[in-house]
This record gives C-alpha cells, sequence and structure tokens, in this order.
C-alpha cells in the first residue's frame, strides 16, 4: 500500500478542524497529522510535521490565508495548498489561486470531492470546476490561462513563463511579481518539470507549440 497523503487543516474554526479531521481518519489513504487556528501557526506546522498537502481557510485572524500560501510557496513549494472557501469569497479564493493553490473546497463539500481534490494536489494537478475556471479566464485574459489548465501549471507559473519569454531574469521577475528569487527558481523547476524540458529556450519553445504563449 502507498503511504497515506498527509494533511494539515488551517482553520479558525475547532468544528470544521474536527469534521475534517472525522472524515479523513475514516479514510483510507489519509492522515491528518495535524491542525492550525491560524497562519501563522499553519507555516510553523509547516515546517515541522512536512505534510503533503495543506488545507487552507483564507480568513484567519493573525497571519491571514492568503499570506500563509504565499509564504508556503515561497518556503515550502514541495508543499500542496487547497483552499478552503465559502461561496463569498470568489475574489479571496481568485487570489489564492494566482498564487499557487492548487484548488478549492467548499465547506460543505462531499466526501468525494473533498477525497479527490486532495489526491489531485498531491499529484501537483490543478483540479477546478468548470464554472471556476470560466472565472479564473476571465480574470486572467483567456487562451493563456486555459492552456495553463491543460499542461498542469499554476497561473504564478505561467507569469513566470511569460516573463522568460520576455527575457526577463530571475532577479527582475521576482521584483515585478513581488516574490523571492529562490521563490522564481521553484516555479521554474515545477514548469520545466512540467513541460518535460531543462533549459528556458526549450521551456519557451516547448510553450509556444503548445499555444501558452502570446502570438
Amino acid at each position: 500500500m502507498p503511504d497515506p497523503i498527509r494533511i494539515l487543516v488551517a482553520d479558525d474554526h475547532l468544528i470544521i478542524r474536527q469534521g475534517l479531521r472525522l472524515i479523513l481518519e475514516t479514510q483510507d489513504g489519509f492522515e491528518m497529522v495535524g491542525e492550525a487556528a491560524d497562519g501563522a501557526e499553519a507555516l510553523r506546522l509547516c515546517s515541522e510535521l512536512k505534510p503533503d498537502v495543506v488545507l487552507m481557510d483564507l480568513r484567519m485572524p493573525g497571519m491571514d490565508g492568503l499570506t500563509a500560501i504565499e509564504r508556503l510557496q515561497a518556503g515550502q513549494p514541495e508543499i500542496a495548498v487547497v483552499i478552503l472557501t465559502t461561496f463569498n469569497e470568489d475574489d479571496l479564493m481568485m487570489r489564492g489561486l494566482r498564487l499557487g493553490a492548487k484548488g478549492y473546497l467548499l465547506k460543505d463539500t462531499d466526501r468525494e470531492t473533498l477525497f479527490d481534490t486532495i489526491r489531485a494536489a498531491r499529484r501537483g494537478e490543478t483540479l477546478l470546476k468548470p464554472e471556476i475556471m470560466a472565472r479564473v479566464l476571465l480574470k486572467t485574459g483567456g487562451a493563456g490561462a486555459a492552456a495553463s489548465a491543460q499542461t498542469g501549471l499554476t497561473l504564478r507559473e505561467m507569469e513566470v513563463l511569460k516573463a522568460v519569454a520576455e527575457g526577463e531574469r530571475s532577479k527582475e521577475i521576482a521584483v515585478r511579481l513581488g516574490i523571492s528569487e529562490r521563490t522564481v527558481k521553484a516555479h521554474l523547476a515545477s514548469i520545466y518539470s512540467r513541460l518535460g524540458v531543462d533549459s528556458r529556450a526549450a521551456a519557451i519553445a516547448v510553450a509556444a507549440q503548445k499555444g501558452l504563449l502570446p502570438k
């Protein structure tokens, strides 16, 4: 049997954390290794426990979920993040997806959707329902985002890829996107892996062939 997917839940509502623990602990293949009530605690526990996936609420006291997602992407990009959200948080959810979250879950979601989304995130895939992808396309300009969904590239990785195609260096990309140079390099490594290449030039060529870049 493969090792279970290790999950950390970050939500300031105890009942949400307890409910998810009850569901995950009764399903083979999942292990809830920790829970946090705010973003700062989530970051600390991620460093200590090394989960595979974090289920991250966006509205929490102290450090919010968006800040925690951005810092996780900068410091531990190998940990996949899935947003925990409600129907009235569309703008926050879109911002979280653009920061690199792999998907989202409504807090009243069904068990199978929960399991499927966690599994997809662990594989490094972005799992979005068509209506959510349509809203992402609307906010990001269309064709490039649609192609990114087909290749598994996150929206932030698409931003890095486009900047590379425009000749920007890692340091310049970091400044423009407001992230660290280390994070840029982590995004590039992920881009190379998803496109099956090992250099910037090859990434640009393959991306252009796949229609990821504007003509």
